[in-house]
């Protein structure tokens, strides 16, 4: 059987990218829509050509959620010219360190990712130059914790930014998504808000159930590298060197060895720290030159970054994380790990007034604790913390008087839990992996090694 994932066209508007694309006999369509974007005022000033590789790249990153239906080769038609070995070696490493969930989901571990059906060809374009330099920073905001604690870093650093944030179909409703977000925005002091909409129809559609020839059970998609690519004509049209996202060090870690390969699998690997450097790298040597993306959390765990969140506690109610159904379902496993790091580390009255709910008690959440626990073979595949974190956490909850379900299973297979350890590396610092630019680092840095003290304090009035 012919597996072959095809590029179709591109076209703009002022403010809006669509792209066609398929697989086999299959067709579908992405639309990008900015909300204070000038496309055609970004083509006059920085040419048609080195535009069109900009949107080259934008649809690179959305066609590879195709790699979900076992392609064997990629026809990239009239884009081909932007084929060059660069790109090719880069858009293969995104997929092979992130379709290995898929893979490791669907047992497939022989399977390659997908071959490009033309020849690199040397590139005609240099990487341009930012001409513009107005605020400095664009920091991502997705409504979660990180977003709360990264912009709050920023303003107690009196470094100006703007916000960013993006919708998917993926997520629900559109608007939805947005409203949530500035009620989050609207305990921050940013300069300006930019939003993206991404309306996908692949996402949307019932492939999976339709067409069982092509045996996959799931759905994977490079969330993280889609949205930089797509925030880049923001980045140009307004003038920021710097993007900023919510990354923490936890993401670094893999959920499990996967033995036939001896791969690590890693469900946040979008999110690492080896994936920023290779990200930020490929798009000041291929496309902006004076360009940087980085997370500010990334010289922290989450046992500092629930922590934190006590210095800017008002905006706590306005966080959300559910990818089910926004902003809370209280049923899946980011429900549940934030919802006991709330417990561990905030006010329980707080917590209780917004998730109204012991997630302790809820059936379904019995086996993400279990998981998240390091008692399955894996932890879940969400964007949580380590098992060590998890353990930690539930020992607050514990000492802070809380139980449940869960909090008995937890007692049973932890009665004596060693706290030392876990403090030890959890409360480390390291500055030297993020790829924060000096003059950010040197006003951030500070605060963090601050909040690791103020962590250990708390923690001390328990353990």
């Amino acid at each position: 059987m012919k597996r072959e994932i095809w590029f179709d066209k591109l076209t703009r508007s002022q403010k809006q990218i669509s792209m066609t694309f398929g697989f086999n006999d299959l067709r579908f369509e992405v639309a990008y829509w900015y909300n204070d974007v000038d496309l055609h005022f970004l083509e006059e000033k920085y040419g048609q050509e080195n535009m069109n590789k900009i949107y080259f790249h934008i649809m690179a990153f959305e066609i590879n959620k195709l790699v979900s239906l076992q392609p064997k080769t990629i026809d990239l038609g009239d884009y081909a010219r932007f084929h060059t070995e660069q790109f090719e070696s880069f858009w293969q490493k995104i997929v092979r360190k992130i379709w290995v969930q898929w893979r490791y989901e669907n047992n497939l571990p022989h399977y390659k990712e997908p071959e490009f059906i033309s020849n690199p060809v040397e590139s005609q374009l240099k990487s341009i130059e930012n001409q513009l330099e107005l605020i400095k920073v664009l920091s991502f905001c997705g409504g979660g914790k990180d977003s709360l604690v990264a912009m709050k870093l920023l303003e107690r650093a009196r470094i100006p930014y703007s916000s960013f944030a993006y919708s998917s179909s993926v997520y629900g409703t559109q608007q939805h998504q947005h409203d949530l977000i500035k009620r989050l925005l609207k305990h921050g002091t940013q300069c300006n808000h930019h939003a993206l909409w991404v309306f996908d129809s692949f996402i949307d559609s019932p492939v999976l159930q339709l067409y069982p020839q092509y045996t996959s059970k799931s759905i994977k998609s490079a969330e993280t590298p889609s949205s930089i690519f797509g925030s880049l004509p923001i980045v140009l049209q307004h003038g920021y060197h710097h993007i900023a996202l919510g990354h923490e060090r936890s993401a670094d870690a893999g959920n499990l060895i996967w033995e036939e390969t001896g791969e690590e699998v890693n469900h946040q690997w979008g999110k690492s720290f080896e994936a920023e450097v290779l990200i930020n790298n490929y798009i000041q040597n291929e496309l902006i030159s004076n360009f940087s993306y980085f997370s500010l959390l990334k010289p922290m765990y989450d046992v500092v970054i629930f922590n934190l969140l006590k210095l800017d506690i008002e905006g706590v109610s306005d966080t959300h994380s559910c990818s089910i159904q926004k902003p809370w379902c209280c049923k899946c496993a980011k429900c549940a790990y934030v919802w006991l790091n709330y417990m561990a580390y905030l006010p329980v009255d707080l917590v209780n007034s917004i998730f109204k709910t012991n997630l302790f008690d809820i059936q379904e959440n019995q086996h993400w604790f279990y998981e998240m626990l390091g008692l399955g073979e894996h932890t879940p595949f969400e964007c949580i913390g380590e098992i060590s974190e998890t353990r930690l956490a539930f020992e607050l909850c514990r000492r802070k008087g809380l139980g449940g379900k869960a909090m008995d299973m937890y007692f049973q297979k932890f009665p004596n839990l060693d706290v030392a350890p876990i403090l030890e590396k959890y409360l480390n610092i390291d500055p030297t992996q993020a790829n924060i630019p000096f003059e950010i680092k040197e006003r951030i840095i500070p605060q963090i090694y601050d909040a690791a003290k103020e962590t250990r304090q708390y923690i001390s009035q328990y353990c």
